[in-house]
């Protein structure tokens, strides 16, 4: 890789006045906005663009995450991956084309050290612009952006890390929430205007909350005025972390991710989020579960060989209690979710057309504990 430091790029011309009121993007046909209901219906609108199917849409995608949990090796490894037209996370295709990439918090030295690590010795993708001076939106930043994309037509995306030194300052005489909806809303009109992903980076509250939407730092100005909303967490398990989306074209779905600091890489794991964020032994035992619903604690013991008696009834007894799986009156386990009803007379699952029918073990196959007894930190 080359050691020429990256040069400021000098994205458009920029106001010298920075109390100049911003320009106009570029004229381009004004998209319709008042319909009938039967010409809307009658309407065949095109599927939106997507930079990562079925997680980074056209529009602004707020990345948040608390401090030093990785937000910028997953956006700049994305930014690599759409560039190059590779994979995301390692494990979703991605259509090529350029992207932009803000890193106003790095130098040049250091994005060269971390593109070093992530590309692995793989040639570094022509479409990736990456800038680490900009002017805030309303002070020239629109108008920078815009330019880059006019002479980029094919662009796919643009990263902003982080959105804090774009937003500029608060407008005076208005709240907080407006000021949060205004500051979004300048990457909003890029993206609507251009039809691509903006993706500003952002950090979450210090505080903790059940619903990962109201951990977005600032008012719900912020995540309102977002397209789409991505939270980047800390993990508990096998996982390195969890990201919850959600969105208007987005749905909302929560992936387990694992992130390998040697490469620089955050890798998308596969299978539900909870077997990842739970210990080994709890993890191999609701996978077999969830795979053979009905299951006693002496057919998991048969196929998890590593795992001897007293831990599977000692475990099976406190995932019911913890909700992951359920117990019926028989003693048999499910999955957290809802098995047949069991008659209290014949103690069977209860069926329309054999009440009574017993029902078979399933076949039962060998797996493999990399730490059978090691409850890690899920505990």
């Amino acid at each position: 890789m080359s050691t020429n430091p990256i040069p400021p790029l000098h994205l458009y011309s920029v106001p010298s006045d920075p109390e100049a009121a911003p320009r106009e993007l570029p004229k381009r046909e004004r998209p319709r906005t008042a319909w009938t209901a039967d010409q809307l219906m009658a309407a065949d609108f095109p599927e939106p663009r997507w930079a990562v199917p079925g997680i980074l849409a056209e529009g602004v995608n707020l990345l948040a995450g608390p401090p030093k949990v990785g937000k910028s090796w997953l956006s700049l490894g994305l930014a690599l991956a759409v560039a190059a037209g590779g994979q995301a996370f390692d494990s979703v295709p991605v259509k090529g084309g350029p992207v932009l990439y803000l890193a106003l918090e790095d130098t040049p030295r250091r994005l060269q050290t971390r593109m070093g690590k992530i590309l692995g010795g793989q040639a570094a993708p022509a479409g990736l612009t990456l800038v680490t001076e900009c002017p805030p939106f309303p002070q020239g930043g629109s108008e920078a952006i815009a330019g880059w994309l006019d002479r980029n037509p094919d662009a796919r995306m643009v990263v902003i890390d982080v959105f804090a030194k774009m937003r500029g300052p608060a407008p005076q005489g208005v709240s907080q929430y407006d000021a949060d909806y205004v500051a979004v809303g300048y990457a909003k009109r890029i993206a609507d205007h251009y039809g691509i992903a903006v993706v500003l980076v952002h950090h979450v509250r210090k505080a903790g909350s059940d619903d990962f939407l109201t951990e977005v730092s600032g008012t719900n100005g912020i995540a309102g005025a977002a397209d789409a909303t991505l939270v980047l967490k800390r993990a508990r398990g096998q996982a390195d972390g969890i990201l919850h989306v959600t969105g208007r074209d987005v749905d909302e779905a929560e992936y387990a991710l694992r992130f390998h600091a040697a490469s620089g890489a955050w890798q998308m794991l596969d299978g539900p989020v909870s077997d990842h964020t739970i210990g080994d032994t709890r993890a191999a035992i609701l996978r077999y579960v969830r795979e053979n619903p009905g299951v006693r604690p002496r057919d998991i013991v048969a196929a998890l060989p590593d795992i001897d008696a007293d831990t599977v009834r000692r475990y099976c007894s406190r995932m019911a209690e913890a909700g992951q799986l359920t117990k019926d009156a028989g003693g048999r386990y499910y999955p957290d979710t809802p098995h047949p009803e069991v008659s209290q007379v014949s103690d069977c699952p209860v069926t329309s057309s054999h009440l009574h029918e017993q029902t078979g073990h399933p076949q039962t196959p060998s797996v493999r504990l990399s730490d059978p007894n090691d409850e890690g930190s899920a505990r």
